[in-house]
């Protein structure tokens, strides 16, 4: 079986979609190949919060906000940390290659594409509290007017339209096998074409062969996304020297086709694959009470106040606070033996603080309904928060401590809580609370985070007592490890071709987005600063269309 195209592109995830964006702007014939149904064009973009990674952006500025190119720069490469000589040679170039790109033309390439963003810029990532480490020094993260969906639209919609002019064809229950590689150059595909399905967007779909197919091409671009989807392959690749032994109990942050098979067939082909060991799990999962694919899990984006406790009812130590260090956080919790931990908090928290990620869970800004977003500043948790305080299974809501460290053993998975010792975290706790000075770090965090006016409004609750009856009733919130992002992947130039194990170009072989660790195979070398992954998904599969629309005949 053969069709006629330029471009061959290995996943209808945004990566890919960019991709076919760009070579199709140049006139050029592409067939996108995908194993899952016509349903889930857009990939895992789709469900993201649609958050953006910009830098000096008019929004920072309105807020008086001061960033700027070098300053976005020294944050990111002090979160990568890069230090591997061969493996982060291309990671270092995309690094410098993308701040570049959010610090300029990112923000007028989306716009003119026809993407907005919100008016105010979120503090994500805050840091492990060091002036050279991890962490954003300024706010940076813009949420997309529309999240993930919108994301994926700006792309989909002219993609779709060059289809109808017959410039490209998809080819939707395609599952890649193999690479052909001839002459030392990748000139198509083959597998397996897989049973119809028509299970809706994200649900786990049938892998049974219906028959074979080959197809040839000029190029191939891989974008077919992480590992995330499967805790076996996450498990093979954790860091355990650096990070400890991996979880026995995740939640799953993606959809079941998140599942790395084709960075193993592109390896075999003779692809490099590069910092392997780099992956990007939350802390703050939650199994969600309406799932959508097996395991289905939700992350909490936190504000500052909540009280972090260990499975053993002991806080986690300074600067390991709600929305500060992701990984510094994870290795923490792999280290005490157990894979959950808790929030304590007050109903007043919850109301202002709580954010769930993910377009589905943020039903007004996905919509674009500003008179359901306005509904936030109002007194009561926002619709889909209130929906897991009365049905998720990790939360525990209870007028006295008491009852709520019942509540929290009758339903932890390790083990048992003492009264005692969560009533004196608490309690040394809410002793700081009590004037405008203190010695907890946390505290100081939250005061600190109050400065930004935008999180004052609308997303961090006045410093209060977590006893303090009036702030009630108490919340405990059970949380688990949540499989997320692939910070490693397949090495790429900055054309986002990939490399063989000795350094050579793979002529005709190129990949975009997570499959290339966002590019180069591992632009953000050990940390993320949030709002960088759908970035990373177009600046790779950007840079990939447009190297191929120029090379090829």
């Amino acid at each position: 079986m053969s069709d006629d195209a330029d471009v061959i592109v290995v996943g209808a995830g945004l990566a890919g979609l960019v991709a076919t964006y760009e070579l199709v702007r140049a006139g050029r014939k592409v067939l996108v190949v995908d194993q899952e149904n016509e349903a889930n064009l857009g990939g895992q973009a789709f469900w993201s919060l649609g958050g953006l990674f910009f830098v000096n952006s008019p929004e920072q500025r309105r807020m008086g906000i001061k960033d700027s190119y070098d300053l976005a720069l020294a944050d990111w490469m002090g979160s990568a940390a890069f230090d591997r000589e061969r493996e982060d040679h291309w990671p270092r170039q995309w690094a410098k290659a993308y701040v570049n790109f959010a610090a300029g033309e990112k923000r007028s390439y989306l716009y003119g594409l026809g993407l907005k963003v919100t008016a105010t810029v979120g503090w994500a990532e805050r840091g492990a509290g060091t002036a050279g480490g991890h962490g954003n020094s300024v706010p940076r993260f813009h949420l997309t007017w529309g999240t993930g969906p919108e994301v994926v639209r700006v792309f989909r919609e002219p993609v779709l339209a060059a289809a109808a002019r017959g410039l490209v064809t998809f080819k939707y229950r395609h599952r890649v096998d193999d690479l052909i590689v001839e002459g030392g150059a990748a000139v198509g595909v083959r597998g397996s074409v897989l049973v119809p399905s028509s299970e809706p967007r994200g649900v786990a779909s049938s892998r049974e062969p219906a028959g074979e197919f080959e197809l040839r091409a000029q190029a191939v671009v891989v974008t077919s996304g992480g590992i995330g989807g499967d805790h076996d392959l996450v498990r093979k690749n954790w860091p355990v020297e650096r990070m400890g032994p991996a979880p026995r109990s995740m939640v799953t942050g993606v959809p079941a086709y998140v599942d790395g098979r084709m960075l193993g067939i592109t390896e075999n082909a003779g692809g490099s694959i590069v910092n392997r060991d780099r992956m990007w799990h939350y802390t703050e999962g939650l199994k969600n009470w309406d799932p959508i694919w097996p395991g289905h899990g939700i992350r909490i984006i936190p504000g500052p106040s909540s009280l972090w406790l260990d499975a053993t009812g002991r806080r986690l130590p300074a600067p390991l606070f709600p929305g500060h260090d992701t990984l510094g956080t994870l290795k923490h919790i792999v280290g005490t033996g157990h894979d959950h931990t808790w929030f304590v908090l007050t109903r007043s928290i919850v109301e202002k603080e709580f954010a769930l990620s993910g377009s589905e869970q943020n039903p007004d800004i996905t919509g674009k309904d500003l008179k359901l977003v306005l509904s936030r500043v109002r007194k009561g948790a926002p619709g889909p928060v209130q929906a897991f305080l009365d049905h998720g299974e990790d939360f525990v809501v209870r007028r006295s401590l008491r009852d709520l460290v019942d509540g929290m053993n009758a339903i932890s998975p390790g083990p048992k809580l003492e009264l005692d010792q969560v009533e004196r975290e608490i309690r040394a706790r809410d002793r700081e609370i009590d004037n405008g000075y203190g010695k907890d770090f946390q505290v100081m965090s939250m005061r600190n985070a109050r400065a930004y006016w935008p999180d004052r409004i609308t997303r961090v609750a006045k410093p209060h007592r977590l006893l303090d009856p009036a702030h009630g009733p108490l919340i405990a919130v059970r949380l688990h490890v949540l499989t997320r992002k692939t910070l490693g992947g397949l090495e790429t130039t900055l054309d986002s071709q990939v490399v063989r194990p000795d350094g050579t170009p793979f002529d005709g072989l190129y990949a975009a987005g997570e499959v290339a660790g966002f590019g180069g195979g591992g632009v953000h070398g050990y940390n993320a600063l949030e709002g960088t992954f759908l970035g990373g998904c177009i600046f790779s599969g950007r840079a990939a269309g447009r190297a191929l629309a120029r090379r090829l005949a």
